[in-house]
């Protein structure tokens, strides 16, 4: 772990912190998984639904599917945003995070032992201050191993598919310096903006980083892995005493 950095933030937080984390489950009265996930003033529900059929690709392959829904609620931002219903299609951006959050999943997955079924992970933002897909990966872990816990209870089947844990953190640059989970204000502005994906084994899923203002140097990129993997740690731990044992 890096030692603490000398800098307040917005918030009051050290550079090193992450921000406060709540998880409220089961949210929802009808899904198989349901959880709010609250980092700071970000907030996202997610959700997953069983449904015991595959996409025609994987029909009688002996294995299942996980994929992804992400959407804003109008009001989650400053401004009142459209519905993307309205606009008849969805953005690049939605598309690109709903991507994220199924593959990300899926590659904790043993899809074999899932069985010829899918599940749909749904994320709605119901407000936003930055982290939005971070959380919604984060969130959405828990909601799929209560999906599994209750296929097992109900003996549809036999064993927890879920190969590890998985979090996702936002680390970036701003003034400087190298911080941990930025809200929207510091991501704005931040020099450099990036998205990390890890298992509880460390292992990377997904890595996401770009230089919004300059170019990075292999110390800063190092930093952030180091600075965002601690933070992912202490989102695996809150991940294992909702979960339990995965084994």
């Amino acid at each position: 772990m890096l030692p603490a950095l000398e800098i307040v933030r917005t918030d009051n937080r050290p550079a090193d912190a992450i921000r406060p984390v709540k998880i409220t489950r089961p949210f929802t009265k009808y899904a198989e998984g349901s959880v709010l996930i609250e980092m700071g003033e970000t907030k996202v529900v997610c959700t997953a639904s069983v449904e015991e059929k595959v996409p025609p690709f994987l029909r009688d392959k002996g294995q299942g599917w996980i994929t992804a829904e992400y959407g804003m609620l109008p009001r989650s931002t400053h401004d009142r945003m459209s519905r993307e219903a309205s606009k008849g299609k969805q953005g690049g951006r939605t598309l690109e995070i709903q991507r994220l959050v199924g593959r990300a999943l899926r590659a904790v997955t043993d899809m074999k032992q899932m069985g010829e079924r899918t599940i749909w992970i749904d994320c709605d933002v119901i407000q936003a201050d930055g982290g939005t897909r971070t959380a919604s990966i984060t969130g959405s872990f828990i909601a799929l191993a209560d999906a599994f816990a209750t296929l097992k209870n109900k003996k549809l089947i036999t064993q927890c598919p879920l190969l590890d844990y998985l979090a996702a953190i936002s680390v970036g640059k701003v003034s400087g310096q190298v911080r941990v989970d930025l809200c929207y204000e510091e991501d704005s502005q931040a020099e450099v903006d990036m998205n990390l994906v890890m298992t509880g084994n460390g292992r990377l899923v997904e890595v996401q980083g770009t230089a919004e203002q300059a170019p990075f140097s292999k110390k800063d990129l190092d930093d952030f892995l180091a600075l965002g993997w601690s933070g992912i740690q202490h989102l695996i731990n809150i991940q294992k005493e909702l979960v339990g044992s995965i084994a």
